[in-house]
């Protein structure tokens, strides 16, 4: 009796210190459709959003996820106000910053096109210099694609004034992320006059942050490689397919 007396002490005991224990505080962008952005009444959702959420589960932590301007997201890491942010490319750069757990997951960078284009794909950057090439006001793609000397409109603001762009004809083709440009275009109703090109421009694993040192990178790390190897995340990726 006392045993069990015992028993039920402990596991009371261990309720508690569960119920104390603070929640991890992940920040990501707030406009980045698809991947995390703020639902009509203001709950954060998207793919990266539900990637994350199903991970902190795994670890069994408490958590909360704010969606915030992208700078804002930078500086509560910076503040320690957030113990941690989603996503991050693996550059050199980010990896001197933070650590970086993962990667969560990869992202593809493509050119697509109107398909009564002539352009059909690249090989060479070369390829696309008959082409008027649409991309977004200060957005970088990558190093050598920035330094080509390519025609370009980037009067965009956003990737979703980009397709904008291409549906009414003003540019070629345009370059973005694969998933958040077909999110946009099938916003549109485009899908069927577009095309990707069949080459990526780069592709890019993109990592969630924490401060240096952080012990909860690597707890964050291990609950995500079980998920991966288990394939349990497979339906999340299949439901924000494109």
């Amino acid at each position: 009796m006392k045993s069990l007396l015992w028993c039920v002490l402990l596991l009371a005991a261990a309720a508690a210190l569960a119920a104390d224990k603070p929640p991890w505080r992940l920040a990501a962008d707030a406009n980045f459709e698809p991947y995390s952005y703020l639902s009509d009444d203001m709950e954060p959702q998207g793919l990266d959003v539900e990637l994350v959420s199903a991970v902190m589960r795994e670890t069994g932590q408490p958590f909360r996820i704010s969606l915030l301007p992208w700078e804002r997201v930078k500086q509560q890491l910076a503040l320690k106000e957030a113990d941690a942010g989603f996503v991050f490319t693996g550059t050199a750069e980010r990896r001197a910053q933070y650590d970086l757990a993962g990667p969560l997951r990869k992202g593809q960078t493509v050119l697509v096109a109107m398909k009564r284009s002539p352009l059909q794909d690249w090989r060479s950057l070369d390829d696309l210099k008959p082409f008027v090439i649409g991309q977004v006001r200060g957005y970088s793609y990558d190093t050598e694609y920035d330094k080509a000397a390519l025609t370009r409109d980037d009067h965009a603001g956003s990737p979703r004034q980009l397709v904008a762009m291409l549906l009414a004809g003003r540019v070629d083709v345009i370059v973005g992320d694969k998933v958040q440009l077909m999110y946009f275009i099938q916003e549109q109703k485009a899908a069927s006059q577009v095309k990707v090109l069949p080459k990526p421009l780069v592709e890019m694993p993109r990592y969630v942050a924490f401060a240096k040192g952080d012990p909860r990178a690597r707890q964050f790390e291990a609950a995500l490689k079980r998920l991966q190897q288990s394939g349990a995340l497979q339906p999340i990726f299949q439901r924000w397919a494109q």
